[in-house]
């Protein structure tokens, strides 16, 4: 790191890697252990590997009414506390067929509870990454999508290949670049364009998505909706159905 060793490690020090690390997977443990020597050993960890998740997101669309999920398994409170809190966040995974594995991918899922709100946006994120990323396209697309449209600047991608363009030495001086100065990056296709279907879906929509369409009122990310009264209409019409808790309890039984 150029800056001073000491100043760099208090700036890193609310920093969590989401890790998705089973007993077995060697390389992707010593990434993430030499990323948190690197950092000054101070930073969270947290292993999703053994979380007791009661299932993936079933779309029941309980988050965007009320704003929480309809699962009682502890995750939200996790995600809420631990994680989102973070000065940074680093997921840390293996390639397994050609994605992030189905741990991490029901850990993604499960950030429904979030609805389509942006609530990390100016979180600085990197990845740590055990695989063959530069073979996988789609999931690249997916990594730098997700940053774009959340808000978030993509520190760096690191990987233990070979020829990788990242290495895990860098990020820590990138991270604390990034939270000292609080940067956020320039928005691309991605951004532009993720956030004007996320902005069109919840005007139409805002009558069931009510914790959606009260975060993007509050954030000024209504700035020039699509407007379809009909559908409109229909959506109030869903969400206070939705809204009624012995039709929720209904739809549980059936």
């Amino acid at each position: 790191m150029d800056l001073k060793t000491e100043k760099c490690h208090a700036a890193l020090k609310d920093v969590v890697v989401v890790a998705d690390l089973a007993e077995d997977d060697e390389k992707l443990q010593s990434m993430v252990d030499d990323f948190v020597r690197l950092c000054g050993g101070e930073i969270k960890v947290i292993n999703i590997h053994d979380f007791p998740f009661r299932g993936g997101c079933i779309s029941c669309f309980h988050c965007s009414t009320e704003g929480k999920c309809i699962y009682t398994d502890g995750f939200q409170e996790l995600l809420r506390k631990e994680i989102q809190g973070g000065s940074a966040i680093v997921p840390a995974f293996s390639v397994r067929d050609h994605s992030m594995g189905s741990v991490f991918k029901t850990y993604d899922d499960r950030q429904f509870c979030n609805g389509h709100r942006t609530v990390t946006m100016g979180t600085p994120f990197g990845y740590l990454i055990n695989g063959d990323l530069s073979k996988e396209e789609n999931l690249r697309t997916v990594i730098e999508a997700r940053a774009q449209v959340g808000g978030n600047y993509l520190a760096g991608v690191a990987t233990n290949e070979a020829d990788a363009t990242v290495a895990i030495e860098d990020m820590p001086k990138e991270l604390v670049w990034s939270i000292r100065n609080k940067y956020t990056q320039p928005a691309n296709f991605y951004g532009v364009g993720g956030m004007k279907i996320f902005r069109d879906l919840i005007w139409q929509m805002q009558g069931m998505m009510k914790a959606d369409y009260k975060f993007y009122k509050e954030n000024r990310q209504m700035d020039f909706p699509q407007k379809q009264p009909g559908r409109m209409i229909f959506m109030y019409l869903a969400g206070a159905v939705m809204g009624n808790e012995k039709f929720r309890k209904k739809m549980g039984e059936s």
